[in-house]
């Protein structure tokens, strides 16, 4: 839904009725993941996808209908469909979407929702998306830490939702949960979709220089709130990187310390450090491979990266912290300019979040996508 989310907000606030399909599950080599969103208003107007232009049709279609009756829809397709390739996906892959009525009579929580993930608070919606009785699909509730709001059809079925929900929201993704009809643990018959909104992940860069600019526009494009830090105040300027988010002018490994005991950084954070010059890089990344975080990677030559991991291994950073930088930074794409070099970055840091070898697609067999993310922070 975050895609979304301006246009659906616009649209509420002037007391508009649209529909909204929701990618709430995938299987095999589906396009777009959990909670990919396509909104459809009265006018007709479309903002978003849900399968890249697979299903988009029969969605709208279906989404139009929606706004009329107001009994939402949970559709597959897939395939397996007799008309695979007029509303199926012709690459593979199989996907449920769910296609409900949103407006401000019913979906009052909606506000609450968009000024959480505006102000970067964790929150999760939890929708039923599945149950025998049409007066309790579509139910919904907000799902926050340390409250919720909205109510689903009995006390029973409201906590255990609210319960997993929260464990979703820690661990910061989203899919669908399954119940009995009155949300026992062991049964079938009731579907929730949780989709969590977590703040956008980190990515850190060190090092004010070419390189970083292309590397912090880039960074924004994936989605990632982008820091550039460097020391050295005529170079770490907001006019040489209008791309990052925040110009920190402070020592690197000073920033990464205070920013770590702050709890700015997280799991999902990003670290890569440009500057190749010792004085910088190697208490930056004696601080930054103690910390558990996605990725760290540090640019320079192989000679560069020899003499920085034996002054490493000086400052008493294990063989299994130290396997755990990527250095000489980047995959093998040949290259040449900062543009290019940020490309090769951001492909290493997307190789390594899924899972992926980083070769030809066209040299390989089986599965395109990995569904599983595993653990981050380690090669795989």
């Amino acid at each position: 839904m975050r895609e979304v989310l301006d246009e659906l907000d616009r649209r509420w606030r002037a007391g508009e009725t649209v529909a909204l399909g929701t990618v709430v599950s995938t299987f095999r080599s589906a396009p777009r993941g959990p909670g990919a969103s396509m909104l459809v208003a009265q006018d007709g107007t479309v903002t978003g996808s849900v399968s890249g232009g697979c299903v988009e049709g029969d969605v709208y279609e279906l989404a139009r209908a929606v706004i009329e009756d107001g009994a939402p829809v949970l559709q597959r397709y897939g395939v397996s469909d007799d008309d695979a390739f007029s509303v199926g996906l012709t690459c593979g892959g199989i996907i449920d979407v769910f296609v409900e009525r949103i407006d401000p009579q019913g979906f009052p929580q909606f506000g609450a929702l968009v000024d959480s993930v505006r102000d970067g608070e964790p929150v999760a919606l939890a929708t039923v998306t599945e149950h025998p009785d049409p007066v309790v699909r579509g139910r919904r509730v907000l799902v926050w830490r340390d409250r919720d709001e909205g109510r689903l059809a009995s006390a029973r079925m409201h906590d255990a939702v609210v319960d997993d929900a929260r464990g979703l929201l820690e661990a910061g993704r989203s899919g669908t949960l399954h119940y009995g009809t009155d949300g026992q643990r062991r049964g079938e018959g009731m579907s929730v979709f949780v989709n969590v909104f977590q703040p956008p992940p980190r990515m850190i860069v060190f090092g004010a220089i070419d390189f970083a600019s292309a590397m912090a526009r880039l960074g924004s494009f994936l989605g990632y709130t982008v820091t550039v830090c460097d020391a050295r105040g005529v170079f770490a300027t907001e006019a040489r990187f209008p791309g990052a988010d925040e110009v920190v002018v402070q020592w690197p490994h000073r920033y990464l310390a205070a920013e770590a005991e702050a709890g700015r950084v997280d799991k999902r954070t990003v670290i890569t450090v440009l500057t190749h010059d010792p004085k910088f890089d190697v208490p930056l990344l004696e601080v930054a491979l103690r910390l558990d975080v996605a990725y760290v990677g540090a640019m320079g030559s192989r000679r560069t990266h020899e003499d920085r991991m034996a002054r490493l291994r000086e400052t008493g950073l294990t063989d299994t912290e130290l396997e755990r930088l990527s250095s000489p930074i980047g995959l093998d794409l040949g290259a040449r300019t900062p543009e290019e070099t940020a490309v090769s970055i951001a492909a290493e840091i997307i190789a390594l979040r899924w899972g992926g070898g980083g070769g030809r697609l066209a040299e390989t067999a089986g599965p395109i996508h990995r569904h599983e993310e595993p653990a981050v922070g380690h090669r795989q």
